[in-house]
């Protein structure tokens, strides 16, 4: 590249490690290039031996003593051959600065073999396309933040779109399936249409709403357990979690007599029914006291209880408390103990809004039992039906269990990846199957603060942030609050796509998060358009704004247009149909 082929408009008058003050040669200079000469966009500085650093402009202004044009900007990298973020050699004084030269963007964002995945075109130049690198995108944990309105959903639909091959709803993978893998956790029901083509292309969608999602509660851990069924802040909850643990192994046990190693968290069937007997039955247990007699519980027809499992078969009836000696019985250790726990458990197991969890029926009619656990992983993994795209639909789930339904999910998924990983590594291979879990609107299931109800989401969102991508899983965290969700998840987040971000706060942390070279760019996130976004990260080759095309077909992300709906005439609702729904019937 020649110097004289370059658009010299003016020079370095003050240099340091954020900043590179330039000076523009004159008025007419700054006329002729102020397409080129605007916030966001780059220029190249030279550095001598036909190096250049790439900067990228921060701010305009005029000196108010000479009236001269000055440009602050902020070095991202330099370029010789190619380019290399950061720099340990900044340019002195006096060197000259130019527009930066198409060839040099064409060779910094052009796609070859490692970075081939289209992310959108440049803001700067829309004839040049962003490509990034779709290992280290996709690998390393994702961020995708913008406020209501930005585009934030049709970007992530468009990012998927491109992942599994679906371009202008045609399938380019028709009758060749890939190896993707994507789980969107979708809480308000956005995703399922921009995943839908006609069936001649087929495209496997598997979708599960709380009608078909199958979630059974024997999956929980301890943690998910005694999230759903104790509360904690009652005074005799380490009574309740004791029993509850203990009544829970035990009919782990009795279903599962095969197996030989089973505790608390072990993912094997066990009946709630049958622990909310046992419950009933400690809670008014009286124990037999008659000298001649074994001190033992005792029923109301003279039997003597030898083996405490008889109190998962049904509510049993106790005789008396006596003092006399002749009939002397007095009330076991937890008699009277767990009156609210048992009214809480029998609430939950009644409630037909958890059925998916506490009730899931297999289309025959019959119970998901421990031989059932392959068809409920395979389910989620969208292994059923070979699906790219797995939707978990959250809309339908009761608030008080989305944390320990998202939870559940997600930890499962985990699990998965971390044992098929120690599989193929004891075959000295590696994973070959690995996962992305698309949180949308995180804020509301792992915030960065909240009580006991977030506590199990939390802690299996944040694992995976931690630890996932040993395994093969990775995460794509979407929110139009990114303040408010948790620090621990964002700070493992490598790639960063911002949209427009109209809040002070979110805008202060994502500048936060972000590296030290992409730190004066993120000042114009308040000024981007729809589609419009900032991609910060190890995936692409230097920050850069990008416009996204549009999905197709969309997600059911639109706002509704109040004002045009309510210029129409007066609509009639039948009620009746809204209240079946409401009632699920």
């Amino acid at each position: 590249m020649e110097e004289k082929d370059l658009m010299k408009i003016g020079s370095v008058i003050e240099s340091s490690t954020n900043s590179i003050l330039i000076k523009i040669d004159n008025d007419e200079v700054f006329e002729a290039n102020k397409e080129a000469i605007q916030i966001g966009k780059y220029l190249q500085v030279k550095e001598g031996n036909h190096n250049f650093v790439i900067c990228v402009i921060q701010s305009i202004k005029i000196n108010d003593e000479n009236g001269k044009y000055l440009i602050n900007s902020q070095p991202i990298g330099v370029f010789f051959e190619d380019f290399k973020q950061g720099s340990s050699i900044l340019p002195s004084p006096t060197e000259e600065v130019f527009i930066i030269d198409k060839e040099v963007m064409n060779k910094i964002f052009s796609k070859d073999s490692n970075y081939s995945f289209e992310l959108g075109q440049l803001i700067q130049n829309r004839d040049i396309k962003l490509h990034i690198n779709g290992n280290r995108f996709f690998s390393k944990h994702i961020a995708v933040v913008g406020s209501t309105g930005s585009g934030k959903s049709c970007t992530v639909a468009k990012i998927l779109q491109d992942v599994v091959g679906i371009n202008k709803k045609a399938n380019l993978n028709k009758g060749k399936q890939k190896n993707a893998h994507v789980i969107i956790f979708d809480i308000h029901s956005e995703y399922k249409s921009a995943f839908e083509i006609e069936d001649d292309e087929k495209f496997n969608l598997n979708s599960l709403d709380v009608d078909k999602l199958k979630l059974p509660y024997w999956l929980m851990n301890s943690e998910e357990l005694e999230a759903l069924f104790i509360e904690s802040n009652e005074q005799n909850s380490h009574n309740q979690v004791s029993q509850f643990k203990k009544a829970v192994i035990l009919n782990k046990e009795k279903h599962n007599s095969t197996l030989t190693k089973v505790n608390y968290d072990t993912p094997v069937y066990f009946s709630i029914q049958e622990v909310y007997n046992y419950i009933f039955n400690m809670n008014n247990e009286v124990i037999n006291k008659i000298e001649s007699e074994e001190q033992k519980p005792k029923l109301n027809d003279g039997t003597l209880i030898d083996d405490i499992t008889t109190y998962f078969d049904k509510e049993l009836s106790f005789i008396s408390t006596s003092t006399a000696k002749a009939t002397k019985a007095s009330n076991g250790a937890f008699n009277g103990e767990f009156n609210r726990f048992l009214s809480r458990l029998e609430t939950k197991i009644n409630d037909k809004r958890l059925d998916f969890l506490l009730k899931p029926i297999k289309t025959g009619g019959s119970l998901y039992k421990t031989s059932d656990f392959k068809d409920i992983l395979m389910q989620f993994l969208g292994y059923l039906e070979k699906s790219n795209i797995t939707i978990i639909d959250l809309s339908g789930v009761p608030f008080e269990v989305l944390s320990i339904t998202v939870s559940l999910i997600s930890r499962l998924v985990f699990d998965f990846a971390f044992h098929y990983s120690k599989l193929k590594h004891s075959k000295g291979e590696l994973n070959d199957i690995p996962f992305l879990i698309v949180c949308e609107e995180a804020h509301n299931y792992i915030p960065k603060s909240g009580g006991a109800e977030y506590k199990s989401s939390k802690k299996s969102i944040e694992r995976i942030a931690k630890e996932g991508r040993k395994y093969g899983l990775s995460l794509m965290v979407v929110s139009q609050r990114p303040s408010e969700v948790s620090d621990t998840i964002f700070s493992q987040c490598n790639n960063f796509v911002a949209l427009r971000l109209t809040n002070i706060s979110d805008q202060n942390y994502i500048k936060g998060l972000l590296p030290n070279n992409a730190n004066s760019i993120t000042d114009i996130l308040p000024t981007l358009s729809a589609g419009e976004c900032l991609i910060v990260g190890d995936a692409t080759p230097m920050p850069a704004i990008v416009k996204m095309e549009m999905p197709d077909p969309e997600p059911k992300s639109e706002s509704i247009k109040f004002h045009k709906q309510w210029e129409k005439e007066w609509k009639e609702i039948t009620f009746s149909e809204v209240i079946k729904k409401w009632r699920k019937e």
